[in-house]
């Protein structure tokens, strides 16, 4: 494994830094009720001061084999892996296709970073994000060619590990006209103990009639604090499929936004969540249309266990001009416990007059008139729960296409299962 201690950095990046550490000292923490979007996420207890943000080199690469792995791969993955700071790999170039460190790419391929760099996040700032535009290290940058189709998925793999470290991680993702590719991240915690915290900014850019899958989950520890902003554009005819799991950490918030740019454009989004104990977990979505003939398809699923919460916040906007939108969003939510806590807001902004937008949500406790009836035909009570759930979140699972990413994000969800029925 070789390091990535040093890099020559393009002025431009070098300026962005500077205005972003600006930022950042400026801008406060959002307080609880204090700020749009925050109302029922309280992080009052993060001393942001007491994180010292990971620095390249820097990291134990035994992490590797102590954190539990989210997502098992195919045979003939792609892969590129990060703990703390220190990058474990250069990635690899595969003809035309890159999968490479960010910071790496930066100074090998900077003209292709710059074009797309920041075009995606740069509309909202708020301290996590300036955090993370200042003292981003590692990252990843996948680029995939006109034309080009990646038969593997490509497997992107952070590791928060030392105590009191903020790793603040960047992903660039693009995928040009015609091509098409399955990318994989996940975040996991090389320990159960230490208390990290993680920024993370990523962005997809999917070209004229090209295809992108794209899976972020995250298994973080229960001491871990994590803050995401992930945004996708889509162009003219494009087509990206979005799951997101949480399943991990103890608080914080991520935004998942989604630009339909381009005419005949579309976009999935799934999502699925299972905390226990005391985490907190929130969502914030949006399906922007911003053209004509879009489509969009969201859905979330949570099962809550113990005194756990969770949000959803999802808003449907249409711009001036998206005519003959059609878009969907539902969440709904099972709780385990008559503890556990759940928040489901949908929305819509519509500023066209020829479209079609829906939404759901709903929330409640597990059946217990399903339960009985399975336990009279022999099943425990764990066993008659785990088949409720099961069926509860049979319909996000057909959502996943069958092969490797049905398999994979199948098998995360019945491992977790079995932590909230422990």
């Amino acid at each position: 494994m070789a390091e990535l201690t040093s890099v020559r950095e393009p002025e431009w990046l070098k300026e962005r830094r500077s205005d972003a550490a600006r930022r950042a000292a400026e801008l406060d923490v959002p307080r609880f009720k204090g700020k749009a979007g925050w109302e029922f996420t309280d992080i009052s207890k993060l001393d942001l001061a007491s994180f010292t943000a990971a620095e390249p080199g820097v990291g134990d690469a035994s992490a590797v084999d102590r954190a539990e792995t989210l997502l098992e791969a195919p045979e003939g993955a792609h892969h590129l892996g990060q703990v703390d700071g220190r990058v474990l790999d250069h990635g690899e170039t595969d003809g035309d296709l890159l999968v490479l460190p960010l910071t790496l790419a930066c100074e090998t391929h900077a003209d292709l970073v710059a074009e797309h760099f920041g075009k995606v996040v740069d509309a909202e700032q708020d301290v996590f994000t300036a955090l993370n535009d200042a003292g981003w290290t590692g990252g990843a940058f996948v680029y995939v060619p006109r034309g080009v189709r990646v038969e593997q998925p490509i497997v992107l793999t952070a590791i928060t590990d030392a105590d009191k470290t903020a790793l603040h991680r960047r992903v660039l993702i693009v995928v040009e006209e015609g091509a098409e590719a399955e990318v994989w991240e996940q975040h996991l915690s090389g320990s159960t103990d230490n208390e990290t915290m993680l920024t993370s900014i990523v962005e997809l850019r999917v070209g004229q009639n090209a295809r992108l899958r794209f899976v972020g989950a995250q298994d973080l520890n229960e001491k871990t604090w994590v803050f995401g902003s992930q945004r996708a554009e889509v162009a003219r005819d494009g087509h990206l499929d979005w799951v997101t799991a949480g399943f991990g950490s103890g608080n914080g918030k991520v935004f998942t936004n989604t630009l339909l740019a381009g005419e005949g454009s579309h976009a999935r989004v799934t999502g699925a969540y299972a905390p226990h104990s005391r985490q907190h977990v929130d969502f914030d979505t949006l399906q922007e249309h911003g053209a004509a003939n879009t489509t969009s398809d969201l859905a979330f699923r949570g099962v809550l266990a113990d005194r756990s919460s969770a949000v959803w916040r999802g808003m449907i906007k249409v711009d001036p001009g998206a005519q003959q939108t059609d878009a969907f969003q539902e969440c709904r939510n099972l709780l385990l416990s008559k503890k556990a806590h759940a928040d489901a807001i949908p929305g819509l902004e519509i500023l066209a007059n020829d479209v079609r937008c829906t939404h759901a949500a709903a929330i409640a406790q597990i059946d217990p008139e399903q339960v009985f009836y399975l336990r009279a035909r022999g099943l425990d009570d764990t066993r008659s729960k785990r088949l409720v759930i099961e069926g509860f979140m049979a319909e996000l699972v057909e959502r996943f296409e069958e092969g490797p990413i049905r398999e994979a994000m199948t098998a995360a969800l019945e491992r977790r299962l079995s932590v909230l029925l422990d």
